[in-house]
């Protein structure tokens, strides 16, 4: 059964392969990231064409930073997705090197 845009989606963060996750339909969406002493650089977002629509990137880099606030680490946004992502959303801004 193909999961509709408002079921909710459970994003998990994957620390071994520094990135946060979300499966959909069998696929997976990703937000990558490395460490970079107490920084983490975002670096890459990618969710499947048969899944864009969903809101599931937002998910992810909501996810990662609201992880980089709790870990009290800066963030860089390498990811062009990730640095529109905190323009639209300023309560991210102060996380950011």
């Amino acid at each position: 059964m193909n999961q509709s845009p408002s079921t909710p989606v459970n994003v998990r963060h994957n620390a071994a392969a520094r990135r946060f996750e979300a499966e959909v339909d069998g696929r997976l969406a990703v937000a990558d990231y490395e460490l970079d002493g107490e920084r983490v650089v975002l670096t890459h977002t990618f969710v499947p064409p048969e899944l864009r629509g969903r809101g599931l990137a937002e998910k992810l880099v909501r996810a990662a930073l609201d992880w980089a606030r709790a870990e009290r680490r800066r963030v860089e946004p390498a990811c062009s997705y990730v640095a529109a992502f905190i323009r639209r959303h300023p309560e991210f801004g102060p996380l950011v090197d």
